[in-house]
């Protein structure tokens, strides 16, 4: 570290290199870190697959024509899905999968990635845009809650283009990707599960739009731009300490491995519903100094 123009102390960014762990993807979205291995949505494949510790995929479970995306667990450990088309959460029970709640009304596009917090509450974004079109146009749209009784409210309104979400590890606040804006945005959780405080957490640089993302013990938080096709770490305010240059559109990512010091990085070349015939998804790895922490 050193002084810089005017006196202020600047800190050179640290540059990171992936390394390659898995080709052939169709597009891989939603990665967590759960029962000791990475288990992640496959959009384009319609299905939920799992990286097992000795390097084997593993289908967790197939959609038919559902896309998946963000995925969480219940207390009891039952996963949940996010229904992108259909606006559906959908819970995956012994033999079958089942329907919690249809979040329709509140979704001004495709349903999208989701973190689920420690009492079994989904929290679900929506694009507000109908990404497969040819002119891409963002409009405001809703977090949604769902409850494990299954009962559906929206807690954050007017909110662009909700994407990735974590939770802190006190439980207390919720940040989410607010892609085409730009920046991330936090909320203080109330017991109830509500929403309030909202705050911007970080203005990120321009072009980077922020989509996965996943959070350390430090409270930075890794964000993924396709955009720009980078990984980078960042601090409240909008600090960046880290960087990793992506081969191809970085999509999400997340801290697991037996320390959580592994950052998986997913990155794809098309957009999903481009993808299925291309196969050229990847999933790319770097050892990090900070655990991973909160959820998802």
């Amino acid at each position: 570290m050193r002084a810089g123009a005017g006196g202020l102390k600047r800190t050179a960014m640290l540059e990171r290199e992936l390394e390659p762990l898995l080709d052939g993807l169709a597009f891989g979205e939603a990665p967590r870190w759960h029962g000791e291995r990475l288990v992640f949505s496959d959009i384009a494949d319609h299905a939920v697959k799992a990286l097992t510790p000795d390097g084997r995929i593993e289908t967790v479970v197939e959609l038919g024509e559902r896309r998946p995306s963000g995925l969480g667990w219940l207390p009891d450990g039952r996963l949940l899905i996010v229904s992108m088309r259909d606006h559906k959460l959908l819970r995956l029970d012994p033999g079958q999968l089942t329907e919690v709640a249809d979040i329709s009304a509140y979704c001004g596009g495709h349903a999208n990635d989701m973190v689920v917090d420690a009492e079994g509450r989904a929290y679900i974004g929506n694009l507000g845009c109908d990404y497969e079109a040819a002119n891409v146009e963002f409009h405001p749209t809703h977090i949604v809650r769902v409850d494990p009784d299954g009962s559906v409210s929206a807690v954050a309104r007017r909110v662009l283009c909700p994407n990735g979400m974590v939770i802190s590890e006190d439980g207390r606040t919720l940040i989410a990707a607010e892609s085409p804006a730009g920046r991330l945005t936090a909320f203080d959780i109330a017991a109830d599960g509500s929403l309030s405080g909202r705050r911007v957490f970080a203005e990120l640089p321009k072009k980077v739009m922020p989509d996965g993302i996943c959070l350390d013990t430090e409270a930075a938080i890794w964000v993924a731009s396709p955009t720009t096709k980078e990984f980078l770490r960042v601090h409240e305010g909008g600090r960046i300490s880290e960087r990793i240059t992506a081969p191809r559109s970085a999509i999400a990512c997340m801290l697991g491995g037996e320390d959580r010091r592994t950052l998986f990085a997913i990155t794809c070349g098309r957009r999903p519903h481009e993808a299925a015939a291309a196969r050229d998804g990847h999933i790319g790895t770097v050892r990090v100094d900070c655990p991973g922490a909160g959820l998802p």
